[in-house]
């Protein structure tokens, strides 16, 4: 069996779900949504799999984020212990993110954070041949920290070219940007802003459709036409409307590729 949609980032496992999940799971299964349900801490990654567990249209992704919970020490084997279950299809979501930082001398020591924790999820993720779900944020009219993930990639690249692998999740870098993570052989996944704004469009019409990947990143970034309501998997499909008429393509073709990149990316039969 096959999903209609795939939604590839989203957080339904996080607590604004906790009253509702199973009816918002149970629109998912009426409308064949399948989705990854995404961890950002030890908390979130171990409800992510305890999720993916109860519902055959949800995966795991298992990592921390690397600024919303900035007290946490990452812990290794805690996350070994989580990738052991075949739920878990990706580590992260990992990466950097500067979008909040006030000035030069916190994004130094951001950057001496941030760095090392993003480091030690690509090596679990080498180790456990798994791909990456990887954030990034750049600093405001920059692309910082996407261009300190393209460093950080092609340096791990050299040695592990054939394990590393992996999706740059809600991307919002610019066509060169984008390129130079296609080379790496890393997919590009859009969110509902691509409803609302056109500051991506020439980015999707110029990315090929094999390397693009749906998403919602529920709760946040509802599509139009439901602005003003909490997000769900099923709006997935707004995401997919969208960027089948950027790129001129028919939507059942669209919808196709956005379910297979996504099995494939993450190994998911």
């Amino acid at each position: 069996m096959r999903p209609e949609y795939f939604d590839a980032h989203s957080h339904i496992s996080f607590e604004g779900f906790d009253t509702d999940r199973a009816e918002v799971i149970a629109r998912m299964k009426e409308r064949n949504v399948w989705t990854i349900t995404v961890g950002c801490d030890r908390e979130t990654s171990q409800k992510a799999v305890d999720t993916s567990e109860l519902y055959e249209e949800v995966f795991a992704c298992i990592g921390q984020h690397p600024a919303d919970n900035r007290a946490e020490a990452f812990d290794a084997d805690f996350y070994r212990a989580l990738l052991s279950n075949k739920r878990v299809v990706a580590v992260g979501e990992c990466g950097i993110d500067y979008f909040r930082i006030k000035d030069a001398e916190m994004k130094i020591k951001e950057k001496e954070r941030q760095v090392p924790l993003f480091k030690k999820q690509i090596e679990l993720a080498l180790e456990f041949d798994k791909p990456l779900m990887i954030h990034g944020r750049p600093s405001p009219r920059t692309m910082d920290a996407y261009e300190d993930i393209l460093e950080i990639l092609t340096s791990y690249g050299k040695t592990n070219k054939s394990k590393l692998r992996g999706n740059i999740h809600f991307f919002a870098g610019n066509v060169d940007i984008a390129k130079q993570f296609l080379t790496l052989g890393f997919t590009l996944s859009f969110t509902g802003v691509i409803t609302f704004t056109s500051d991506y469009d020439e980015v999707i019409k110029a990315v090929p459709l094999e390397m693009i990947m749906s998403e919602t990143d529920c709760p946040y970034v509802t599509p139009v036409p439901h602005r003003g309501v909490r997000n769900e998997s099923i709006y997935v499909e707004e995401v997919v409307k969208r960027i089948a008429q950027l790129k001129g393509d028919n939507v059942e073709v669209v919808k196709m590729a956005m379910v297979s990149n996504a099995m494939r990316v993450f190994d998911i039969r």
